[in-house]
């Protein structure tokens, strides 16, 4: 099968949902089946409001359309709701194409954290591009559950793995930090409430591995916590590795593929009941999830990293490349489409 993805998430940014599409690419590869790509790569782009480093592509439409030509692809599926995946979608229903869509971030909450915008225009508007799919593709069931709610429709399940081969057990003496260290990996952004874990009265240390637009903000602000940038693959892993605890405070995030990484490397998961971890943390096994999230911190320093690894374990990318090949919506004939 060739399969047509559109996303305006990719390379060089650094999050969950590149890391999907990226690991789900390479799978769909290796089980036989071409993936056709339109990224922002190839377009000229534009700095989005408020995150400079996430681009957005200018004017889109002629290129998407000759591109989706060239491929002729056997499946859609348009990853985001940004300026190709919008594009994408008019296409197809133009063409009476079908196509799925996923639902990665939640952007009503996103955009009510920067501007004064009533969630419920945003999920209005998220409603109507989601509801020409034939699917709408969520990580968990309270993901599916929340939408669900919001009069979304055709919602399935589709979810997220984790590479064991990059994330696994360390050595702990590569922090040369007092100890026990408590960590937070990811962006470094308003939605991911990472004060709330910095304002925690912890001991040791309190590490954040990545970068942001509030990095700069943060580092004056706690001039006591560890704060290392971006880190990538085998470095990446290793300083997560040697942590003692991760602590995940956002309340905003549909899955958290941050959490199986820590829990491959053997590192129990802190984090608030919200939707992501309590579909993905065994409570009490592979973390704490509290809405006091200083006594999840200190409550997920007791629990066995070998539990963690071994849950970790069972949740592989190739699983999840194969339930979502279940869940695309195939062409069947592959029309032949001139370009317009």
């Amino acid at each position: 099968m060739r399969i047509l993805l559109v996303t305006d998430a990719w390379r060089p940014q650094v999050n969950g949902v590149v890391r999907t599409w990226e690991n789900s690419v390479e799978q769909l590869r290796l089980l036989g089946h071409e993936v056709d790509l339109i990224t922002p790569e190839g377009f000229a782009t534009v700095p989005c409001p408020s995150y400079p480093s996430i681009r957005l592509a200018l004017m889109p439409w002629p290129q998407v359309r000759r591109r989706f030509d060239q491929s002729r692809p056997d499946a859609v599926h348009i990853a985001t709701e940004g300026p190709l995946g919008m594009a994408a979608r008019s296409l197809c229903l133009r063409r009476g194409i079908p196509f799925t869509t996923s639902f990665h971030t939640q952007f009503p909450e996103y955009i009510r954290l920067r501007a004064p915008i009533p969630e419920s225009w945003s999920y209005a508007w998220l409603r109507r591009f989601h509801g020409a799919a034939v699917r709408t593709l969520v990580p968990t069931v309270s993901q599916r559950d929340r939408l669900l709610a919001r009069g979304f429709r055709n919602v399935e399940i589709w979810s997220r793995g984790v590479d064991t081969r990059l994330f696994r057990p360390g050595d702990k003496s590569l922090l040369d930090l007092p100890r026990p260290v408590f960590a937070y990996m990811g962006r470094v952004a308003v939605e991911k409430n990472v004060e709330a874990f910095l304002d925690l009265d912890l001991p040791g240390t309190k590490l954040v591995v990545g970068d942001g637009p509030a990095l700069g903000r943060l580092r004056q602000r706690y001039p006591a916590a560890v704060f290392t940038g971006f880190k990538f693959g085998e470095e990446l892993a290793a300083h997560l590795a040697a942590a003692d605890v991760f602590v995940f405070p956002s309340l905003t995030d549909t899955f958290g593929i941050v959490l199986l990484e820590a829990m491959a490397c053997g590192v129990p998961v802190a984090a608030f009941p919200v939707t992501g971890p309590v579909d993905v943390v065994r409570q009490g096994v592979t973390g704490v999830l509290d809405s006091d999230l200083k006594r999840a911190a200190l409550g997920a320093l007791e629990l066995d990293p070998a539990q963690c690894v071994a849950y970790a374990a069972q949740c592989s990318w190739r699983s999840c490349a194969e339930r979502l090949l279940s869940l695309l919506a195939p062409l069947s004939p592959v029309p032949a489409v001139a370009a317009r």
